[in-house]
């Protein structure tokens, strides 16, 4: 008999194709009634979870899983699964790095020169016939010879990095230790923004990051700079931001990700000088496929020899092979 997997969230038809090929699945209902029914009916079995970076796996819902032993998230991101309490019990939590690092650090450079150029004001100002019946609109920043800070230099944030030179960014970093790398390490971050003229938050989301870019930073960081998020909306204070954008204390943001997704606030909106994507950073054919391929690829392995191919540092040392 196939191994029971308790499936959170949609998963592509080829996700799905291979899932069902190894697994006997169960899906999680969104409604808490009919989840406790699936829960009841099936959860002293699953030993497989698979899920999405957003949906993780609520700590109730675990607890109602006894012989659970692997989950497997689609996302490098896991905030919300409580990966600490999974090692403690044994269970393997594994996750989708770099296979995405490339197109998130594209789109936070593309939010940036969006942001600084004014690209999608522009375009709108165009369409409105507003350039025929008004002439120019104003000038805008150029993203030359700026001074970048880039908030989580991991994978990503490294990727990042890697595609600064051509602006002749000056690059430097704040983290939780000091890397070795050729940028200025700031353990301040507040100091870190007031020398910046960009800052790019890729630090992992959760309750030690959770509005680690508030109203202090956002005042350090000046009317001249620009903030990108492609990290976790609960890593900038969100109301911080609407009120240092609206007071002109930054002068614009490129922002993919925010507190309570899917809502966006509404100030956001008539704001020419934000530039604003649905959580796509990572949304590419080849870069989703990747990211299904390898959340498979760590059940699959597993289930062979009871590790997988990129479990999270907490899980590491249960999963000696990943």
């Amino acid at each position: 008999m196939k191994p029971d997997l308790l499936l959170i969230g949609p998963v592509t038809p080829r996700m799905q194709a291979r899932l069902d090929a190894e697994f006997s699945v169960h899906r999680l209902p969104a409604d808490p009634e009919a989840q406790g029914a699936v829960l009841a009916e099936h959860g002293a079995e699953i030993v497989a979870v698979c899920t999405g970076g957003g949906l993780g796996l609520p700590t109730p819902i675990m607890d109602q899983l006894p012989k659970l032993r692997v989950i497997s998230s689609y996302g490098v991101g896991y905030d919300t699964i409580d990966a600490d309490l999974a090692a403690s019990r044994g269970i393997i939590v594994a996750h989708t790095p770099n296979v995405l690092n490339d197109d998130v650090a594209t789109t936070a450079i593309l939010l940036w020169l969006a942001t600084s150029r004014k690209m999608v004001a522009y375009d709108t100002y165009l369409r409105a016939g507003r350039w025929e019946a008004e002439g120019y609109p104003p000038l805008t920043t150029s993203p030359q010879n700026r001074t970048v800070g880039i908030i989580g230099l991991g994978r990503i944030g490294q990727a990042i990095a890697d595609r600064l030179p051509p602006f002749g960014a000056t690059i430097v970093y704040h983290g939780r230790s000091k890397k070795d790398v050729p940028y200025r390490y700031y353990a301040d971050l507040v100091e870190m923004a007031r020398d910046c003229e960009v800052l790019i938050c890729i630090t992992p989301g959760g309750p030690e990051t959770r509005h680690m870019v508030n109203a202090e930073v956002l005042k350090a960081l000046g009317p001249q700079g620009i903030l990108v998020n492609v990290a976790r909306g609960s890593v900038v204070d969100e109301s911080a931001l609407v009120t240092a954008l609206q007071d002109g204390t930054i002068a614009g943001a490129g922002l993919d990700v925010f507190e309570e997704e899917p809502k966006v606030p509404e100030a956001l909106f008539s704001m020419e000088n934000v530039t604003l994507q649905p959580h796509i950073a990572s949304a590419t054919v080849e870069t989703r496929q990747a990211m299904g391929d390898l959340t498979c690829d760590n059940l699959s392995q597993f289930m062979k020899d009871g590790t997988v191919i990129a479990p999270v540092p907490e899980c590491a040392h249960l999963s000696p092979k990943g």
